[in-house]
């Protein structure tokens, strides 16, 4: 089992579950239906405990993405997990030893820490404070501040520039 781009956009897409709608937070596991197909669709079994288990790790994950929390709070959805090697006619592939409940809380925890050490600081929340969601930058500068330029980075600008407009216009007043 090697973690990926699949396995990061999985970690990402965990993350986002919990953005905010017309200035309110929505919760897209918070109903057993929807956790359940969101973990289907991410390789899960979408049985009730697992479902416990990912929203757990999920606001574990985001309050230490968002520097709330220390990683020691990972430990417990790691504890009693291992990964073995299983040889093939490919070669060499790993394969994770965890109960099916707490697999994909697992296998989040797993893609956190390759992120953090193959592509440190690039895991992070959005820059719009009024924003839930976070972003994993891929860029080669490593300057992404958005969740979305589209949504999130147009407001920032224009929230700016109706602050430069206003404050001009206050000290032409003034």
């Amino acid at each position: 089992m090697e973690i990926g781009t699949a396995q990061e956009d999985t970690l990402l897409s965990l993350l986002n579950t919990t953005p905010v709608v017309d200035g309110v937070q929505q919760d897209l596991l918070a109903s057993p239906e929807a956790a359940r197909r969101w973990l289907l669709e991410h390789g899960g079994t979408g049985s009730v405990r697992e479902q416990r288990a990912v929203r757990s790790v999920r606001d574990a994950l985001q309050d230490l993405v968002r520097g709330e929390s220390e990683p020691g709070s990972l430990a417990a959805f790691v504890s009693g997990v291992s990964r073995r090697p299983v040889v093939g006619d490919d070669g060499v592939t790993w394969r994770l030893d965890a109960p099916a409940d707490r697999r994909t809380a697992a296998l989040a925890v797993l893609a956190w820490g390759h992120v953090q050490q193959e592509k440190p600081g690039r895991l992070r929340p959005c820059a719009n404070p009024d924003c839930r969601l976070f972003l994993l930058d891929r860029s080669k500068a490593n300057r992404a501040r958005w969740c979305s330029m589209t949504v999130c980075g147009n407001r920032m600008k224009a929230r700016r520039h109706y602050s430069r407009v206003r404050d001009t216009t206050a000290d032409d007043a003034g």
